[in-house]
């Protein structure tokens, strides 16, 4: 009897976890969109194994920022951009506002361009696959219920797997593998640290933190069960960071060791044809493809979060078009020119990609000063504020990721300086 209430028990805690992850395996999963994806293929096409090492502190990073908010939204009960608004004056949240809704379109397009490059691989013409694309993105959130698009979310989080099948099939060095991933390669030549920068900096977005914290509190989630959405999060984060090993190892393994000239994920793929396989380098493509549709779900649904809720206007999926009209208007807009713009001839893509990442720059320190002064507050989070140590955690990976995320900007602003 006693075995059985124990499974019983057991049971109980899997099926609750199952019904709570969602918002940390989602937002970390877009982390890996198609401009990571192009970071990843270049560092490992260029650099070999030499760089996986970076992917343990940058799972630590990516665990501590991510955490702190799914934390405030479940004892709060509301978003951050919400709590930046009532806690700072309503003229940092209008800044943020705009700078953030300017930098996401620009994500936006970038999301587009890799459905656009990903599907030419397969033979399927631009002018077809993005409004396509578009169109579906835009049914699913707006006639969707949240259940049923954290469903589907997660279900694309689970094609990622793609990249781990792909990294199998190119066969790499195990031996060099474990040595490369735990043992850091030091190196001042400027492309390298470029890439370095380049690999921490499309780590942490401003976007993730205001997108997890309100899927938290749109779920609902009860402080009684954080432990689980705790879980949530590190879970997504190790995945994500898993993904990225396999790109990074998938490309060093085969495109460096020949030597092959890439530049981006979609060449990458073609690139793999020959050198793993066509298998492999179907994979990768249609990784990039799924990738990409997901974050371009992602990121107009995050802003059109983050400036409904700065301004106080009512917001969710779960709610009808005329019950949050501009929550949807936002999110049709953004998807619309995000997807207009790269059908576009002659549009400088590149530019508009370098400003966004650079705006994202600028705006990421200041959204993390403002995230551990309002988990800190003990008026607002109680006995949940950060601990010593946390804190001491948390600061650092604030304080280093200002510093690279200052480099990044500067790099993109004034190419070829490091």
């Amino acid at each position: 009897m006693e075995l059985f209430e124990s499974l019983r028990a057991r049971w109980k805690q899997i099926a609750l976890f199952l019904a709570i992850i969602g918002p940390g395996i989602i937002t970390a999963s877009v982390d890996n969109d198609a401009g990571g994806i192009t970071t990843y293929t270049i560092a490992g096409a260029h650099f070999g194994y030499s760089l996986l090492w970076t992917l343990i502190p940058i799972a630590v990073a990516l665990i501590i920022v991510q955490e702190m908010c799914a934390r405030m939204g479940v004892v709060t009960g509301k978003g951050l951009s919400d709590l930046i608004r009532e806690n700072f004056g309503v003229r940092w949240t209008v800044l943020l506002i705009l700078v953030l809704i300017v930098a996401n379109l620009g994500n936006t397009m970038a999301e587009f361009a890799g459905v656009a490059a990903s599907m030419e691989i397969f033979g399927v013409n631009k002018y077809v696959a993005v409004p396509i694309a578009a169109a579906l993105v835009w049914v699913l959130v707006v006639k969707g219920t949240y259940s049923l698009v954290e469903k589907i979310f997660l279900a694309a989080s689970a094609f990622y797997a793609t990249y781990v099948i792909s990294g199998l099939l190119a066969r790499p060095d195990w031996g060099v593998v474990a040595s490369k991933s735990v043992v850091p390669t030091v190196s001042f030549d400027p492309g390298y640290l470029g890439i370095l920068i380049g690999l921490v900096g499309t780590t942490i977005a401003p976007w993730m933190q205001f997108y997890i914290q309100s899927a938290v509190v749109e779920k609902g989630v009860r402080l009684a069960d954080y432990k689980y959405t705790k879980w949530d999060v590190i879970i997504g984060c190790l995945v994500t960071v898993l993904v990225a090993f396999f790109i990074i190892l998938t490309c060093a393994a085969t495109i460096f060791e020949k030597g092959v000239a890439v530049e981006t994920a979609a060449e990458a793929a073609l690139a793999l044809v020959p050198l793993a396989g066509q298998y492999s380098g179907w994979l990768f493509a249609f990784g990039l493809f799924n990738a990409s549709v997901f974050a371009a779900s992602i990121l107009p649904l995050a802003t059109a979060y983050t400036v409904c809720e700065g301004m106080g206007w009512d917001s969710g999926i779960d709610k009808k078009f005329r019950d949050a009209p501009q929550f949807y208007t936002l999110y049709t807009l953004l998807i619309v020119v995000g997807a207009a713009i790269i059908l576009v001839p002659d549009a400088p893509l590149i530019t508009i990609m370098v400003l966004s990442q650079v705006l994202n720059g600028m705006l990421l320190p200041v959204i993390l000063v403002f995230m551990l002064l309002l988990i800190n507050n003990r008026k607002l989070m109680g006995k949940h504020v950060n601990g010593r140590l946390y804190n001491y955690f948390a600061w650092g990976t604030t304080i280093i990721m200002t510093a690279l995320t200052i480099a990044l900007v500067i790099t993109s602003i004034i190419p070829g300086l490091l």
